[in-house]
């Protein structure tokens, strides 16, 4: 047996017992999520959030559980199921998300498994305003989602233009295996379509009013720095060359025949988003600002777009 995985069974082959109440497994899963150094970055930013989300998961409990239940006992056999989630979480280094195939994105559930990224993009905030004051929200009729996932910014946006048509696209065909649960279970079928697709490549003809693009953007060496939990998500997600911005290039230069006029692009590129600023200095790319919290976030219009296509082609 490794040492890792015997010392983690060992200590909680160790704990069975002497552990007994809701509060009793959030305080010391917590604990030794800080013993072994986990990194939250995927739906909690600490190791208290992470073991209560585990511990009431195991439990099928809802996060609106009344505080007085945090003295109720466990069984043994959720004990041993808590263990379990605790162990994998620190072993393997998976997200919560990951363990529990839940997350929750603009006040909605998504399915999630490891074939695509944990929800967490400050677009989110965008969504929830209706996209204001970039774009009159009646006059969208057409939205497309490039670089999909989960499917969770095309459900959410559909959700907040009920009026609106959504194409969901991603060249990774597990991936809209999970966007198409997702797009059942909040049963928008009718209005979001999943769309295999590297980019625009497959929607050759179609228009939209407004284009959002979580797209992978994370450069080579950025990505080896990451913490152990990003690199449990898929490859394909986050990197994008040396640069990080060999998918956004390809976006800004191809996203102006796909925008109706009066149309806006909205596109995710993170910690790349200097090195973006610094291909393209003539391009007056807005910078979204968000309060709570995340950066990277880029507006354009069509018209820019097209004003500055020879740039992006150059």
């Amino acid at each position: 047996m490794p040492l890792v995985t015997a010392w983690v069974t060992g200590m909680f082959e160790n704990e069975t017992e002497a552990l007994q109440s809701i509060r009793d497994f959030v305080r010391w899963g917590a604990s030794r999520f800080n013993e072994a150094g986990l990194f939250y970055g995927h739906g909690t930013d600490n190791a208290l959030d992470e073991a209560l989300m585990l511990v009431l998961h195991a439990l099928s409990l809802s996060h609106d559980l009344p505080s007085a239940y945090l003295e109720a006992r466990l069984d043994r056999s959720e004990r041993e199921e808590v263990f379990e989630l605790f162990r994998r979480r620190i072993e393997e280094r998976l997200p919560a998300a990951y363990l529990t195939h839940d997350a929750l994105f603009c006040g909605l559930h998504f399915y999630i498994n490891e074939q695509v990224l944990v929800p967490r993009s400050p677009i989110a905030e965008l969504i929830e305003r209706r996209f204001a004051p970039w774009i009159e929200p009646d006059a969208v009729n057409r939205v497309l989602d490039l670089c999909t996932g989960s499917g969770c910014i095309a459900i959410a946006t559909a959700h907040a233009f009920p009026e609106a048509s959504v194409d969901a696209v991603d060249i990774s065909p597990e991936a809209l295996e999970v966007a198409r649960i997702n797009i059942e279970g909040h049963g928008v079928e009718g209005r979001v379509e999943a769309i295999e697709s590297d980019l625009f490549g497959r929607l050759r003809g179609r228009r939209y009013d407004l284009i959002v693009s979580n797209p992978p953007y994370v450069g080579a060496e950025e990505m080896a720095g990451l913490p152990d939990e990003y690199h449990r998500e898929p490859v394909l997600g986050l990197a994008s060359g040396e640069s990080g911005l060999e998918v956004v290039e390809r976006i800004l230069r191809e996203a102006a025949d796909y925008l109706e006029p009066g149309g806006v692009l909205v596109v995710e590129v993170g910690n790349s988003d200097q090195a973006l600023a610094a291909r393209f200095p003539q391009v007056p790319f807005v910078w979204l600002e968000f309060q709570r919290g995340g950066h990277g976030v880029f507006l354009l219009t069509a018209d820019q777009l097209n004003e500055y296509q020879s740039i992006f082609d150059a």
